[in-house]
């Protein structure tokens, strides 16, 4: 799934944005782009790995270490060749304190003093090379009717892995409003059991892939998507869907006879 490109978060414009050698004409300049300064800040001055660069500024770690090697060079060239440096421009924006993985020091704003408590305000940052899947959740299982959903855990991957998971509160929303609290949650796929054909509309209409008709365990239906073992399941309502569910009511894809079930005890995910 591609990704478009983001601007590089950074968290805070420099205090000093040109250096020149003393006694020296300057004939040439050399320009460090904002992103690439904070690289340079991170890694060398805050000890960050390329990964917790990464996570801060809302990038790959494949990007920061490019922009890294890019702002050493430029530097090195600087220092060795007498050019004036200067520090300006680049594709970024200034952090507001709100991300998930702020530091909550240089920002133009803590969440600490706005009051701000909101999972979901943190989850509408993501890396430019993360998928986020979201999942219909209960007690650790793909619960199975989407308009009920009370929670659904949300997984960041990168590279084919999980990066982290948490678990958000829909705070009573239900049907169609979830595929908008979904949305802002910046969702690309969601995987759920029974769910209605104008909740699967609206998601279609978000741009989410939807997975559903699958049951078991949530950590479980992530790794088999992730293992190429889940496929999207065309219309997977419940059966008597407008009718309300009795007790003990399956949801799952019974028009064409699949559904996705994972579980620890040698099941699978998969087209059944």
């Amino acid at each position: 799934m591609a990704r478009p490109k983001r601007c590089r978060r950074i968290c805070t414009e420099p205090d000093f944005d040109a250096f020149t050698p003393a006694g020296i004409p300057c004939a040439e300049t050399v320009t460090l782009t904002l992103e690439e300064y904070e690289t340079i800040r991170l890694i060398d001055l805050e000890n960050c790995t390329h990964q917790q660069c990464a996570q801060q500024m809302d990038i790959s770690r494949t990007t920061v270490t490019e922009l890294y090697e890019k702002a050493r060079y430029k530097i090195a060239d600087s220092l060795i060749g007498g050019k004036r440096l200067v520090i300006s421009g680049g594709d970024y924006r200034l952090c507001d304190g709100s991300a998930a993985f702020c530091c909550h020091k240089r920002c133009r704003e803590n969440p600490a003093d706005n009051g701000s408590s909101d999972a979901l305000l943190a989850l509408q940052s993501k890396g430019e090379s993360t998928m986020r899947i979201a999942v219909t959740y209960e007690n650790g299982a793909v619960f199975q009717h989407f308009g009920h959903t009370e929670e659904f855990k949300i997984y960041d991957i990168e590279d084919g892995k999980i990066l982290k998971s948490e678990i958000v509160d829909t705070q009573g929303q239900g049907h169609g409003a979830l595929a908008d609290f979904l949305s802002s949650a910046k969702v690309d796929a969601l995987i759920c059991g029974g769910i209605g054909g104008g909740a699967q509309q609206a998601l279609k209409n978000a741009a989410i892939e939807l997975y559903g008709g699958v049951r078991g365990m949530a950590d479980d239906a992530v790794e088999a998507l992730l293992d190429g073992k889940l496929v999207p399941i065309e219309n997977p309502t419940c059966a008597g869907h407008d009718h309300g569910h009795g007790e003990g009511h399956s949801c799952g894809n019974h028009g064409n006879g699949h559904e996705h079930t994972c579980g620890g005890h040698g099941g699978s995910c998969g087209s059944h």
